[in-house]
Parts: C-alpha cells; structure tokens; sequence
C-alpha cells in the first residue's frame, strides 16, 4: 500500500507543474476601433470555447498603443521582458514591434494586411519562423466597383491614409492600379496622426467625386471625422472595414472582423498545443460582407437599387 501510494505522490509531483500552469497570452493592439476590438473578441471568445479560460488556465495581457509607435515598442518590450508564452499582434504596427524583438516567443499575427511586405513572414504558405496568424488584405478592386453598382460616377476619387503605415501603403499602390483600369484619377491626402484625419478630410472638398478608406488604423480611429464631410459636402464615403458602414459609411464589402479573429484563436491554440508557427500558414478569411447604410444614402441623396439592398448582409437604417 505504501509503495502504491509512494508512486501516486511521485506521478502527481511530475504532473502538477504542467497542469497547475497558467499560460501567459500579451495581446498588443495598434488602437482602438471598432473593427480591431471585435477581432481580439474573436480571439479570447474562440480560446474560451477550445477550453482556454481566462482565470482558470490562461491570463490575458491586454496593451492598447493608441496609434502610439513609441508606446507599441513600449508593450513589446514588456512582453518580451515577461517571457510571455505566447503574443497576439493585432494591426501591423504593432506585429512589427514585437517581431523585431523576439525570435522565441510564438506570435500570432491579426488584421495585418501584407505579412510578407511587412517583413513578418518569408511567405503566407510557409511563414518560416515564429510567426504566423491571419490577413485582412481587402479585396480593393471589388470595393471600388461598389461605387458603380450605386450608381455613383467617379472620375476623382480620394483616399485618406497614413503614410507610415506599412499595410496603408500597400493598399494604396493596389488602389492605384485598380484606378488606372477604370480610367479614375486618385487625390492622396495622407495623416501621421488621428488629429490630422479632419483636415485631411476637408482637403478633399471639390477635387473628389468620392473618398476611399482602406483599412488604415488611424483613419478608421478618427472615421467620425470623415463621415461629418461626407455629409456636409455631400461627397460618398467606401470603406474596407464593415465596422465602420455602421459608424456612417456609405457601404463596404469587407470582412467580419470578429469572425477573423476566431480563425486566428483556432491558430493560437494549434501553437499551444504544441505547433511551430513557422509550419502553420497566414490564413485568410474567404467569406466577404456587403454592408450598406441606407440612412446615409438618404443623407447624400443617393438612391439604392432594392435588388442591391436586398443581397446585402446588413442594412442599417
């Protein structure tokens, strides 16, 4: 009986440390907005359901830069100081920031959308290092054709972005391409900072027929700014997030951040249990939403066809 007991006691103290082990996730987030906090909702809700329970057996380690760079090095450098076990990078700015401070640590990538032009991955299929996660590359050439398809004519059309932002400047050089197709002129007003996106906005008055929001941060952050001079000016707004339609965009055909984020906690789980990153593709999400804001077409005075209403995913009055 002693011998059995004796060998109980040795098996649980070989156990217990695994088991008794709280898992360490630092979730870094470039800013605040609608679209980023629905994809780190996705995140912890889809660990939640895998069994990973904050309180219980992971503690989450939530850091928002606020469009900050300095503060987005700042939270990578606690991170990596804490030995986290595993970091989340939502936004690009932030993925950069961690990645070049750690080769270790896993890091799973969100709502970033050029891995590989950002210098995070070597390729999507085969990321090679220790990180891996989702994209959100917006399907630019589709978006822009929304604008035909509510019988909006654009000759000039403006784009509001920052410059520093790696992924910005990738979707701006797709716009261009896409612009030069349809015969389109695009007027560039660039911001360094969310203070800058009203100015940027009433810069546009007069030169353009419509204004393009990719998924840019800091634009997005301060979208409140744009809609108030699309209304005042009567001057259509397309953006690549359809967070931001309910905020008072005209219409999107985007992803559904959240559900991005519940692709990428299926990620983090496979490195938790065990996965290298560097084997695990960036993924993307294949599903796209039409969001249309009917109360803003009233406001501009646009008039939508019922038919185009009715295949959208949501309508917002």
């Amino acid at each position: 009986m002693k011998r059995i007991l004796f060998g109980m006691l040795i098996a649980v103290m070989f156990v217990a440390p695994s088991f008794g082990k709280v898992i360490q996730i630092g979730i870094t987030q470039i800013v605040e907005h609608p679209a980023l906090d629905a994809c780190r909702k996705g995140v912890i809700d889809k660990l939640k359901e895998l069994g990973y329970e904050e309180g219980k057996n992971v503690k989450f380690d939530i850091q928002i830069a606020q469009g900050n760079i300095a503060t987005a090095n700042q939270i990578a450098k606690k991170f990596v100081g804490d030995k986290k076990d595993l970091i989340v990078a939502i936004a690009t700015p932030s993925a950069q920031a961690v990645a070049n401070l750690t080769k270790n640590i896993p890091i799973v990538i969100s709502a970033i959308t050029d891995p590989v032009g950002a210098k995070l991955v070597k390729s999507l299929e085969k990321p090679g290092g220790n990180i891996t996660g989702t994209t959100d590359m917006s399907p630019v050439k589709e978006q822009i054709a929304l604008f035909d398809k509510l019988n909006i004519s654009v000759k000039r059309l403006g784009v509001i972005y920052n410059s520093g932002e790696a992924n910005s400047r990738t979707l701006v050089n797709i716009l261009k391409a896409v612009a030069k197709q349809r015969g389109i002129m695009v007027v560039e007003a660039t911001v360094t900072n969310s203070s800058g996106v009203l100015m940027a906005a009433k810069s546009l008055v007069g030169k353009v027929d419509g204004i393009y929001i990719p998924t840019d941060n800091t634009v997005v952050s301060a979208l409140e700014s744009v809609i108030q001079v699309s209304f005042d000016n009567k001057i259509p707004v397309i953006t690549g997030d359809t967070d931001s339609v309910v905020r008072g965009a005209l219409a999107s055909l985007g992803m559904d951040y959240y559900k991005l984020g519940l692709q990428t906690g299926v990620i983090v789980s496979r490195i938790l249990k065990g996965e290298k990153p560097a084997n695990i593709p960036v993924e993307t999400l294949k599903d796209l939403d039409l969001f249309i804001n009917e109360s803003t077409a009233q406001k501009l005075g646009i008039k939508i066809d019922p038919e185009l209403l009715k295949s959208a995913k949501k309508v917002i009055k």
